[in-house]
C-alpha cells in the first residue's frame, strides 16, 4: 500500500447482490474495489494486480474459502485476508485463522463494524512491515557498523559486501583465523533479499566423514543404522536463506562432489531416498587456508573450488591494519564493562601504544579476549599499560622457540621406492606434527592458545591432535 494512493480492496463472494453492497460500502470509504465471483477469479485477478487486503466469503462453490486463502498465502503470505462467514461456519472461520486469515466477521454485519475491521487489519499489516523493516535494518547496521573501523581495507571490504549481498553469487571468504569471516557471512546474508530466511553456519570440517552427507542433505528414518527418524540437513534448513560452510577447506576430499553437484544442481537427495528434491539455498564458504594453495597440493578439487570463488573477500589480519586496533580495543572494553558490570571504560595511552605495537597472532578474537580479561581483572577506571603486558607475554611466550624448531622438524626423505608425491606428504605430516608438538609445549599443554599460535582454528587443531594420537604435554614425544 502505498501512501497517498487509494487502498485496493479484493472483495470475493458468489452473490452478486453481496458484491454491488459491499463495491458500493468501500467506493463511499475511498477504495478502490475490485471483485471476484469465485476463488479461482481471485487467484487470478490477485496475481495480475495485487491488492493490499481481501475480503473474502468463507462458503463458495468450487474453490472454497479456505482453499482460495490458502492459495492468496502462497501469492503474497504478507496479504492481509478477512473472512466473512455465517452463525454456523465459526470453527471453519477459525480454522481460517489458523492459516492466517487475520479476521472473520459474522453475516448480518454493520457498515461500520466492516469498515472498522478493514482499517484495522491494513493498520495491522502496515505496523508488521515496519517492524520487521525496523529489525532488518538494526541487523544490518548491527552486522556492518562491527566491521566499519578506520583503515582504508575494510571500508573496501564493506563495499564488496554491499555490491555482492545484491546477488546470488556464491561467495568464498579468506582469512587468518579470528578475523571475523562468519562476521562477514552475516552482513553479506544480512544485506541480501534472503535477510528474513534462515542463516545456518556449520564447521565442515568438524563433521565426521561417515556422516557428511547425511547433515548436509538429511535422511530418512531408516536410511543407516540409527537413523530411527527422519532427518533434515542443513540444506534443507537453510532454503530460502543462506548456508555458511565455515573452513570448507576441512571438507573430506570424498564428500567434495556431493557438495559441488548439490550447488550445481540446486537439488539434494537425502540419504535412503529415492526422490531429489529442490533447494533454493545460497553457499558462502570460508577458509583459513588458502583453497588455491590447496587445489595445487590436491587436497581441494579444482572444479569445487571454482564454483565456491565466484566472489573472493579477502580479510586483512589485524597486524595488517595497526590504525583499527585502539578503535576495536575501546569497543570491546565498552562491551565488556557493561556485560560484565566493571569499572574500566579508559585505556591510557601508554596503554593503547602497547595493544598498537603488539602482532596480534589470533587476530580480532584475541584482542576481544585481551580486553575482556583487561576488563575483568581492572579495580580502576582505567587500563594501563602495566594491566596488558602480562597477558600479551602470556599470549606470544614460547612462540619463536616453537616456529624456529618447524624447520628442523623436517625429515630426511629417504626414497625407499615410494612415489614423490608419498615422499612429500609424508615429509607434510611430519614437519605437521613436529609443529603441533612445539606449540603444545610452548603453551603449557593449552589447546585453544597453541591452535592460536599454530593461526588455525580450535577444530581443526583437535582434528589433527585425533589423527596424530596426541592429547597432552606429558603424552607428547620428544
Amino acid at each position: 500500500m502505498n501512501e497517498g494512493n487509494p487502498v485496493k480492496i479484493l472483495v470475493t463472494d458468489d452473490n452478486a447482490s453481496n458484491l454491488k453492497l459491499l463495491q458500493a460500502i468501500f467506493e463511499l470509504e475511498g477504495f478502490t474495489v475490485m471483485l471476484a465471483q469465485s476463488g479461482e477469479e481471485a487467484i487470478t485477478q490477485a496475481t495480475a494486480n495485487p491488492p493490499d487486503i481481501v475480503l473474502l466469503d468463507l462458503k463458495m462453490p468450487g474453490m472454497d474459502g479456505l482453499e482460495t486463502l490458502s492459495r492468496l498465502k502462497e501469492i503474497a503470505p504478507r496479504l492481509p485476508v478477512v473472512m466473512l462467514t455465517s452463525y454456523g461456519e465459526v470453527p471453519t472461520a477459525i480454522e481460517a485463522i489458523k492459516r492466517g486469515a487475520e479476521d472473520f466477521l459474522l453475516r448480518p454485519i454493520q457498515n461500520d463494524r466492516l469498515v472498522l475491521t478493514v482499517r484495522h487489519a491494513l493498520e495491522h499489516r502496515s505496523l508488521k512491515t515496519e517492524v520487521e523493516a525496523l529489525r532488518r535494518m538494526v541487523n544490518r547496521q548491527g552486522y556492518l557498523a562491527r566491521l566499519i573501523t578506520p583503515s582504508p581495507q575494510m571500508h573496501q571490504l564493506v563495499e564488496s559486501i554491499r555490491q555482492v549481498a545484491a546477488s546470488n553469487f556464491t561467495v568464498l571468504i579468506e582469512g587468518e583465523t579470528g578475523t571475523g569471516k562468519e562476521l562477514v557471512a552475516r552482513a553479506i546474508h544480512q544485506e541480501s533479499h534472503r535477510s528474513d530466511k534462515p542463516f545456518i553456519a556449520i564447521d565442515a570440517g568438524a563433521i565426521p566423514e561417515a556422516l557428511v552427507e547425511s547433515e548436509l542433505f538429511g535422511h530418512e528414518k531408516g536410511a543407516f543404522s540409527g537413523a530411527d527418524r527422519r532427518k533434515d540437513g542443513h540444506f534443507q534448513m537453510a532454503n530460502g536463506g543462506t548456508l555458511f560452510l565455515d573452513e570448507v577447506s576441512n571438507l573430506p576430499l570424498p564428500s567434495q562432489p556431493k557438495l559441488l553437484r548439490a550447488m550445481q544442481e540446486r537439488r539434494i537427495r537425502p540419504v535412503g531416498s529415492s526422490q531429489a528434491a529442490a533447494v533454493d539455498v545460497r553457499v558462502i564458504a570460508a577458509s583459513n587456508a588458502n583453497l588455491q594453495d590447496q587445489v595445487n597440493k590436491g587436497s581441494f578439487r579444482q572444479d569445487l573450488y571454482f564454483r565456491l570463488a565466484e566472489f573472493v573477500i579477502s580479510l586483512p589480519p589485524l597486524r595488517a591494519r595497526p590504525e583499527d586496533v585502539v578503535p576495536l580495543a575501546r569497543s570491546f572494553l565498552d562491551e565488556a564493562r557493561v556485560e560484565l558490570k566493571r569499572p574500566a571504560s579508559v585505556l591510557t595511552e601508554a596503554a593503547a601504544r602497547l595493544l598498537q605495537e603488539y602482532r596480534w597472532p589470533g587476530n580480532i578474537r584475541q584482542l576481544r579476549n585481551v580486553m575482556r580479561r583487561a576488563a575483568l581483572q581492572a579495580t580502576a577506571v582505567a587500563i594501563e599499560a602495566a594491566d596488558l603486558e602480562p597477558m600479551l607475554a602470556e599470549e606470544t611466550s614460547g612462540a619463536a622457540p616453537a616456529q624456529a624448531s618447524w624447520a628442523a622438524a623436517l625429515p630426511a626423505a629417504e626414497f625407499n621406492g615410494f612415489s614423490l608425491r608419498d615422499v612429500a606428504r609424508s615429509a607434510q605430516e611430519a614437519a605437521e606434527k613436529r609443529a603441533i608438538i612445539d606449540a603444545l609445549r610452548a603453551t603449557g599443554g593449552h589447546k585453544q592458545k597453541a591452535a592460536m599460535l599454530l593461526k588455525t582454528d580450535y577444530k581443526t587443531l583437535f582434528l589433527k591432535l585425533k589423527r596424530y594420537g596426541l592429547s597432552a604435554t606429558r603424552q607428547l614425544p620428544e
